[in-house]
């Protein structure tokens, strides 16, 4: 039987752990708050949707105890992390170059009518930086474990509600975020813009190289292992 009061409990810290997912910056934080300032809105939600989806992925697979994804991340985390780690750097150096238009109060107001399938291009960049990132993958999987110390979820339907509620946080955060950016961004000239866009672009670059850094490393310690055949 499903207890309401647990379920009371687990919207709200999955919502929680939605936004302590979303906030922090990372290569796939930057690309959806750099498009919400370059597009507005609904841009900006667009590529939020993204991270949201994978986020959710990854979370439907922890709630589930499916343990082979997890299992899977670990064994090819290499793999995963190479992929991952160039895909976020040819992001970035595409950013670093994109010409930015400028950004007036007319240029708002078009925007203002603009929709979410205007820019629906955007959700499978940020889904795909999101699931090939190994961190992120397996720090939702530790953050479940760590719920299920002071929250028990004990059924299906309370893991999906789990997931729902994470997905609901995450995505609260990104429109809550692209409408404040929304508001602003007219404020923005085009000069400032291409900063930003530069900007945005070496930090992507920096978190690809980061990952590939890592890489290197290991392989020159030695402790880079393949995957078992």
């Amino acid at each position: 039987m499903i207890g309401i009061p647990n379920l009371l409990l687990i919207i709200p810290v999955g919502a929680v752990i939605g936004i302590l997912v979303a906030a922090p910056v990372g290569p796939v934080n930057v690309l959806c708050i750099q498009r919400a300032i370059s597009r507005g809105f609904w841009g900006g939600v667009a590529a939020g949707t993204g991270a949201v989806l994978g986020d959710g992925l990854i979370a439907f697979s922890a709630a589930m105890g499916v343990n082979v994804i997890s299992d899977m991340v670990k064994t090819y985390r290499i793999a995963i992390q190479l992929v991952g780690g160039l895909a976020v750097m040819v992001f970035g150096a595409s950013l670093f170059f994109t010409k930015p238009k400028r950004i007036d109060r007319e240029a708002t107001a078009r925007d203002a009518n603009a929709r979410f399938f205007d820019f629906v291009w955007d959700v499978p960049k940020t889904f795909f930086l999101t699931i090939t990132n190994p961190g992120a993958v397996l720090g939702l999987f530790a953050i479940f474990a760590g719920v299920s110390t002071f929250v028990e979820i004990s059924t299906n339907f309370e893991a999906l509600v789990m997931v729902a509620a994470i997905m609901g946080g995450s995505f609260g955060w990104w429109m809550i975020l692209s409408h404040l950016i929304g508001r602003i961004r007219h404020r923005i000239d085009e000069q400032r813009l291409a900063l930003i866009n530069q900007i945005g672009g070496i930090i992507l670059i920096a978190f690809g190289a980061l990952m590939l850094g890592e890489l290197a490393y290991q392989w020159l310690q030695g402790t880079l292992t393949a995957p078992a055949a």
